[in-house]
């Protein structure tokens, strides 16, 4: 395959992982109700390997100078993110999570720069900021609704799951270079996922799997096959052929899949602060991506 193709494959890989992330906000907080969140964690990702395993058992291998770095990745994608990012969503409306993780472009577009020394035009940054603003109106709309009673600890959570996203993507960009994207992915899984497993057992004095009903197998399900498996391969390998900093332009498909599943399942409502803090999340991300050297969907159509 020629790289134009290659190009167009990553653009596609990297909307459809967006689009199995955005509907796992709601999925994943009705699945919270059965099972406890650094639980759900680790046999997301434990799982997860071993789905992996049989379609990358002869390329294992990583560069040794690669092996710190990979060993970092998988505690902050793993180990940090994901167990904020749950324990967030059992204190906030699922619809407010993909808002602010729409913020990470922001903060990737900074990480690029400083780490990548990718170049990217001062119009975007324009975007960036509008987008922040959006966001932090989603952070504090507990405030904005309920005075301060409503609480935004939930929303701080997953923000700062956002920045660990952003540390992610700087590094898969890096490792993806010399070495096989589901390789890393595998890797990844197994070694994020072995340092929750205290966390488990604390929550094992009040969970057993005795309780796992339905819910929980179709939830669990979701996270291990799509979410983790085959998103987190889509992602290695989508960033493995655009820029780290236009990565972040792909979640803006995350809120529509997000709603789209939250108001039926979840019964959420969409309230006014939540359409004002959208809209300028959207309106951001316009900006920005007018000003981007392609639109990902105007490339797939060339």
């Amino acid at each position: 395959m020629n790289s134009e193709g290659k190009i167009r494959l990553a653009i596609l890989a990297l909307i459809l992982a967006n689009v199995i992330w955005g509907a796992a906000f709601p999925i994943y907080k009705w699945t919270l109700d059965i099972i406890p969140p650094f639980t759900f964690s680790f046999l997301r990702f434990f799982l997860g390997a071993f789905i992996l395993l049989p379609f990358v058992w002869n390329r294992l291998n990583i560069e040794k100078q690669d092996i710190l770095r990979l060993i970092f990745l998988s505690f902050v994608s793993v180990t940090v993110l994901i167990p904020l990012l749950l324990v967030g969503l059992t204190l906030t409306p699922s619809i407010n999570a993909p808002i602010i993780v729409s913020s990470g472009p922001i903060f990737l577009i900074v990480a690029s720069i400083l780490f990548l020394k990718e170049k990217v035009r001062p119009k975007i940054l324009l975007g960036t900021v509008i987008s922040l603003a959006g966001v932090l109106l989603i952070i504090l709309r507990p405030i904005i609704e309920a005075g301060f009673s409503g609480g935004i600890l939930g929303n701080l959570f997953i923000f700062l799951a956002t920045l660990c996203s952003v540390i992610q993507a700087i590094l898969l960009k890096k490792l993806t270079v010399k070495n096989d994207p589901l390789a890393i992915t595998f890797w990844m899984f197994v070694i994020g996922s072995l340092p929750l497993i205290p966390a488990v057992l604390w929550e094992s004095q009040n969970f057993n799997f005795g309780l796992l009903n339905t819910q929980g197998i179709i939830g669990l399900s979701y996270g291990v096959i799509l979410a983790s498996a085959f998103a987190h391969f889509l992602l290695a390998y989508g960033i493995k052929y655009i820029k780290a900093s236009e990565v972040g332009i792909f979640t803006y498909v995350d809120p529509i899949a997000t709603v789209v599943i939250a108001v039926p399942l979840l019964s959420e409502v969409i309230t006014p602060v939540y359409l004002v803090a959208s809209f300028l999340v959207f309106a951001g991300i316009f900006v920005a991506e007018g000003r981007i050297h392609y639109h990902p969907f105007q490339k797939l159509r060339a």
